[in-house]
């Protein structure tokens, strides 16, 4: 086995971290964040969401159960680098084709380990997100904390023209088999499943979508017909869907103008469901507005509760802004769920309109299925607005 090579961590504060280095030879300059998951870090690496930021993780030890082919959720990964405590010396899952260090080497990640998570958790806690820059290469400290300071902000940052996809293309998904399982609806067993009666075009914007949500959308009686995040409200309703669904992606998401033109012409004419980005460009597309957090939620154990019906969820979260809720009192809507730990907007309804959205995850499973039923509204939405009831 190879001796590791040194490699540092410097935060735009000055601190500097040193550890071993992983993964690709590189050095990369993002945003440090953070995810409290004890579990899915191969979720988290391909999810386009984590572009432009360089994800710590809190639990103490990963890659035990290394990277296979059908956990992604973009074709490779998406976030800008990986920092962890201790990186697992075997890979112990049967499932598994790579390595976790072999998977970010083929793709051109860096990586560092033996840093201590708790203490650079703990300032981005007090002190908030920080630009930083990752280095698996020869770098000073003086280097590294000048690289960190030089990277632009995300605050302003439109990072979904990079991980959009160029043209649209209709979702077959990599297995059906295995991914768009039958469809059970709420309250029936697995012996006897719900199959819908029909199958609803939707149009999904692609502003950095997951895989998992176009294959929960199949799953739930959906033909997911995919435009990029320059798709305007024209060429939707040429289109003519039954639904619009609006996905997650990185960013700001108050430097998406032109998304928010879009959506704000789609509003009268389809039933809309957005999720996490897509759920602020509905803010935005209603008149409100977002402001950046201090630390962001990314985590796969954040509490939820829905005002309208007292019922709490355990979440999966994965984002840096969020909804002023003051904002969208003139724009018809209503604040549904709040999140248990800082009262932040999690979700929100109009109160004429066939439009709803989560500033979570509902595909994301982090263990519990609470907000999976989500997709089924999704559904009977649609439903009853194409047979004229809503």
């Amino acid at each position: 086995m190879s001796t590791p090579k040194p490699g540092v961590l410097a935060l735009e504060d000055g601190s500097v971290f040193r550890g071993l280095a992983f993964g690709a030879d590189a050095t990369i300059a993002g945003e440090c964040v953070f995810n409290t998951s004890m579990t899915g870090y191969q979720e988290i690496v391909t999810d386009p969401s984590y572009f432009g930021q360089i994800v710590t993780m809190t639990a103490p030890q990963i890659g035990n159960y290394g990277v296979n082919d059908e956990d992604t959720e973009a074709a490779a990964p998406k976030c800008s680098g990986l920092i962890v405590r201790e990186v697992s010396p075997v890979v112990s899952n049967w499932r598994a084709t790579l390595s976790l260090p072999d998977y970010l080497r083929k793709h051109g990640i860096p990586g560092l380990s033996g840093i201590d998570t708790r203490a650079l958790t703990k300032k981005l806690r007090v002190d908030g997100a920080m630009k930083c820059c990752l280095s698996t290469l020869p770098l000073s400290d003086e280097e590294a904390v000048a690289k960190a300071r030089g990277w632009q902000d995300m605050a302003g940052s439109d990072y979904v023209k990079d991980v959009t996809c160029q043209q649209p293309y209709v979702w077959r998904g990599d297995d059906p088999s295995r991914h768009n399982p039958p469809y059970y609806p709420v309250g029936t067993t697995m012996n006897a499943p719900g199959i819908p009666a029909k199958t609803f075009r939707v149009a999904a914007f692609d502003f950095g979508a997951k895989y998992t949500i176009f294959r929960k959308l199949v799953r739930h009686g959906f033909e997911v017909h995919v435009f990029p995040a320059t798709a305007t409200a024209e060429q939707v309703r040429e289109f003519n869907p039954d639904g619009v669904f609006l996905s997650n992606g990185p960013g700001d998401p108050s430097a998406l103008a032109y998304v928010h033109r879009t959506v704000t012409g789609l509003l009268p004419h389809y039933p809309i469901f957005g999720i996490c980005l897509g759920h602020q460009m509905l803010t935005h597309a209603l008149g409100g507005t977002t402001f950046k957090l201090k630390f962001g939620h990314r985590g796969g154990n954040q509490p939820v509760k829905n005002l309208e019906t007292g019922r709490v969820s355990i979440t999966a979260q994965n984002h840096g802004f969020a909804t002023d809720p003051k904002s969208l009192e003139k724009g018809g809507a209503l604040v549904t769920e709040i999140n248990l730990n800082d009262n932040t907007v999690e979700g929100l309804r109009h109160k004429e309109l066939p439009v709803f959205s989560v500033q979570y995850h509902p595909e994301a499973a982090p263990g519990p299925n609470d907000a999976d039923p989500l997709f089924v509204d999704f559904y009977r939405l649609v439903e009853k607005r194409k047979a004229g009831k809503i």
